[in-house]
């Protein structure tokens, strides 16, 4: 899995797009983020943009915006309806996919010690990254605002945790840290009174609504405020209101931390509770985008219901979740526009993209890439796509009940693995590609024959482990296969037979890849842990088969 965070910058200048336009350049420079929106606002004077990218270079980009903001805005002359502390007034890092919380709250006080040393703009941890409760929330950190910051800085609790406790007036204070994913989402109803489903919002809603006592009377805390009973979900917020445009009333969500409350979980009581009101939920709409996790559990959950196995491809979950929660009542829901990942990762391996009789014909041609190694890969998956089949074909198979769970472990990992080589075979590729332009590099002086001499050792590098990748991922779908052999549906072993095959056909091939690119290769040390696992996999691989193939003639 490809590690990926969201950036989601604040700039305090919403009116002149000049000015936005040169922040937003030095992001859309560096390599490795990808640009998803730019949300100025005239009156609030501030801008909100969204970029994402792999960890190292959505820093990059964050410092580089922060630094032109820092020589483009002069807080001093800032106005606008938005509370704010400096020319960026906050900085969120959100991780989406491939890494923990913790490394991104690394990464954010690595950006907030660069801005602070380095742009000697004071930095505030909030949110996760925060080292006292009392920092955590964004409006404590902010109260007093840009004006009163002068004073406020000098307050030993507010000394910043970056930089020095110095009141810069062009640029203010920045805030930065760690939050979780914010997906805006709207349940459709088949009523235009708002008040009904506002009803439903009070009930599922962190906040609640105003509790009563056993009479029935509403219950004040001591200072005269209403006192709330907490809601069914925690991280919701939710509000009922009516679009004119679409003639409905909707309920409006804010999942804060949708990992802690699922989507579909608040989806499935909102049916409930519409039910009970006489209302019918006719389906829901997504607002911005969702990471793809949200949806791929949205589609296990109600494959689950059904008594199904979750073991499918994940665009069959994508398929499901979209229709159970009803994402394209409204407007079509479109999976590459609105799912995080796809979007950024929206297009596929050259190879991989090609229809079989594409792939053949490219293989046949005089050029060397797509060679063994890619088609080493392509076969792995194949021999995972069936052990997954016979998984999936045992779980609904009657009889074996009690083998359902295992079948659906298997069918899961199988899927994963399918995936993971079906990377692998435009991977192997593109790390032949790699060898053949380092080689191609110039090496007129002593210096670029040391540097395309190091470039032809680290991309060589490379096209020795992708293989290794492959060998290993194989095996692990040969030790599937043996169970769905051994333990799955009796119709079906030989397929899981010819799995393993194939699975075995990909190591063999790939061990080949591994054993041509070491010839040659200086690092012995590196040579010879290849080669001792390259080795004990073969060995490993050939005895299972063994087993698989004696089993299989013993029963047919």
């Amino acid at each position: 899995m490809q590690k990926l965070i969201e950036c989601v910058p604040n700039f305090s200048e919403g009116q002149d797009l000049n000015v936005i336009h040169q922040i937003t350049a030095k992001i859309e420079e560096i390599e490795g983020v990808k640009l998803l929106d730019v949300d100025p606002g005239k009156a609030t004077n501030r801008t909100v943009v969204t970029f994402v990218g792999n960890p190292e270079a959505v820093v990059e980009a964050a410092f580089q915006s922060i630094k032109r903001a820092s020589e483009l805005i002069e807080m001093a002359k800032h106005k606008g309806e938005h509370a704010r502390i400096g020319a960026t007034d906050v900085c969120p890092l959100i991780p989406i996919s491939g890494v923990t919380t913790e490394e991104c709250v690394e990464f954010s006080e690595k950006l907030a010690k660069r801005v602070g040393e380095e742009l000697k703009i004071p930095v505030y941890l909030y949110e996760k990254s925060a080292k006292a409760n009392y920092r955590k929330s964004l409006s404590d950190i902010r109260s007093g605002e840009y004006e009163g910051l002068p004073t406020k800085i000098k307050q030993a609790e507010w000394k910043p945790d970056f930089g020095k406790a110095e009141f810069n007036s062009k640029s203010g204070a920045t805030v930065i840290g760690v939050r979780e994913f914010l997906v805006a989402y709207n349940i459709n109803f088949n009523t235009k009174n708002k008040d009904l489903v506002h009803e439903i919002a009070k009930e599922i809603r962190e906040k609640g609504r105003w509790a009563k006592d056993v009479q029935g009377n509403y219950i004040f805390d001591e200072k005269g405020n209403h006192v709330y009973a907490k809601g069914l979900f925690k991280e919701v917020k939710a509000v009922g209101w009516f679009i004119e445009e679409y003639g409905i009333a909707q309920l409006s969500i804010n999942f804060t931390n949708y990992k802690i409350t699922p989507v579909h979980i608040v989806f499935d009581e909102v049916c409930k509770q519409a039910e009970q009101r006489g209302l019918r939920v006719t389906g829901s709409e997504l607002v911005g985008l969702i990471p793809k996790d949200a949806i791929l559990d949205a589609g296990k959950h109600y494959l689950q219901k059904q008594g199904l196995s979750t073991g499918v491809s994940e665009e069959e979950l994508v398929h499901i979740a979209i229709k159970s929660l009803g994402l394209s009542d409204i407007t079509l829901f479109e999976p590459n526009k609105k799912i995080i990942e796809n979007l950024v990762f929206a297009q596929k391996g050259k190879l991989v993209s090609m229809d079989l009789r594409e792939f053949a014909n490219e293989t046949a041609s005089e050029s060397p890439a797509p060679g063994g190694g890619s088609v080493s890969a392509l076969v792995g998956s194949i021999g995972s796509a069936l052990a997954t089949m016979v998984a999936n074909l045992t779980f609904a198979k009657k009889g074996f009940e009690n083998a359902k769970q295992k079948m659906e472990q298997i069918a899961v990992k199988g899927q994963k693995l399918k995936d993971e080589l079906l990377v692998l075979v435009d991977k192997d590729t593109e790390a032949f590609n790699g060898i053949l332009n380092s080689i191609r590099l110039p090496k007129n002086t002593e210096e670029e024959k040391k540097a395309r001499s190091k470039a032809i050792e680290e991309a060589t590098k490379n096209a020795i482990l992708v293989p290794l990748q492959v060998m290993e991922k194989c095996f692990e779908v040969l030790e599937l296969c043996e169970t769905v052999v051994r333990e799955g549906n009796p119709s079906s072993m030989s397929d899981g037979g010819v799995g393993a095959l194939v699975a075995k056909a990909g190591l063999d091939g790939a061990f080949l890849n591994v054993k041509i690119n070491l010839k040659g290769f200086k690092d012995k040390v590196f040579e010879n842990e290849v080669l001792a696992k390259a080795n004990e996999l073969s060995k490993k691989t050939n005895l299972v088969q063994s087993r698989i193939s004696e089993f299989i003639n013993s029963k047919i």
